[in-house]
C-alpha cells in the first residue's frame, strides 16, 4: 500500500497534472443540489472536494462551501474559483473542522481512494450537526462491466482503489455510525461530455454504456449514491 506522501504526489502532479484551473457548474451537480434541498445557510462540506466543482453548484443554492483534499494544487484552485469559501489541503482520515458545524456532508467518488475510510467517515460524522445528511458516492464491486472482466477499475487504482460491494458498502457506514436512507443510480454520464471523453472511436461503446445503465438495476451499477443520516 501506498502512503499518503506517495498519493498526495500522485493527485498533484498526474491526476491534475491538466485540469482547468477555472472550473465550471456541470448541470447533474445542479440537479443534485436540488435533490438534497440546499438552502442558503447552509453549511456544506465536501470531503475530498477536488477543484471545487460540486461547492461551485452548493455555493450557486446560497450554501456556504467547505472543503477539503489531498491535493495541494486542487485546493488552489478551489481558493480561487471559490473565495468565500474555507479550504485546507489535507487528509480525510483527520478534518480540520469544527465539530457539530456542517448540515451537509458529502464525499463523491473518493472514500474508496482513502487509506482508512472507516476512521474518514467517523471524523465526517463528528463534523456534523445532530440531524445532518451525508451523501456518498462510491463504485460497485458488481459493477456489470467489471463481472465480465471489461473494467478493471481508474487510472487512480495503481495508487489507491479498494472497490466493496453495495452491501459491504453498507456495513462500512453502519459500522461507522451511519443509518443508509436512500440508494440512487449515478447518470451523470448521460452527457456529451462523459460520452466524447478520449479517443473518438470509443463514443458509441461509451454510448451504449451510458443507456445501458438506464436500464440495470441497481446492483449493476458503476456508482451508487448512498444518502444517510446518524445512527447514534
Amino acid at each position: 500500500m501506498k502512503d499518503q506522501i506517495e498519493i498526495r504526489k500522485y493527485y498533484n502532479s498526474v491526476y491534475y497534472k491538466n485540469v482547468a484551473l477555472k472550473p465550471h457548474t456541470l448541470k447533474h451537480y445542479t440537479r443534485l443540489a436540488s435533490k438534497l434541498n440546499i438552502q442558503a445557510g447552509h453549511h456544506v462540506l465536501d470531503v475530498a472536494c477536488g477543484t471545487g466543482t460540486w461547492l461551485l453548484s452548493v455555493q450557486e443554492c446560497g450554501g456556504i462551501p467547505a472543503g477539503i483534499d489531498l491535493s495541494e494544487k486542487a485546493i488552489e484552485i478551489c481558493k480561487s474559483a471559490i473565495p468565500e469559501g474555507e479550504f485546507y489541503a489535507g487528509s480525510a482520515e483527520t478534518l480540520p473542522f469544527d465539530k457539530g458545524k456542517y448540515d451537509v456532508i458529502t464525499c463523491l467518488g473518493a472514500l474508496e481512494h482513502f487509506i482508512n475510510p472507516g476512521k474518514a467517515l467517523q471524523e465526517m460524522k463528528r463534523t456534523a450537526k445532530d440531524d445532518a445528511v451525508f451523501l456518498v458516492l462510491v463504485p460497485n464491486k458488481d459493477f456489470l462491466t467489471r463481472r465480465l472482466g471489461l473494467f478493471g477499475g481508474t487510472g487512480q487504482s495503481d495508487v489507491r482503489e479498494e472497490v466493496r460491494t453495495l452491501a459491504e458498502w453498507q456495513a462500512l457506514l453502519e459500522t461507522a455510525g451511519l443509518e443508509v436512507i436512500k440508494r440512487w443510480k449515478d447518470l451523470h454520464v448521460l452527457s456529451w461530455p462523459w460520452i466524447n471523453a478520449g479517443k473518438w472511436y470509443h463514443i458509441p461503446l461509451r454510448a451504449a454504456q451510458a443507456l445501458a445503465l438506464v436500464a440495470w438495476p441497481l446492483a449493476w451499477q458503476y456508482q451508487v449514491y448512498h444518502l444517510c443520516r446518524r445512527r447514534w
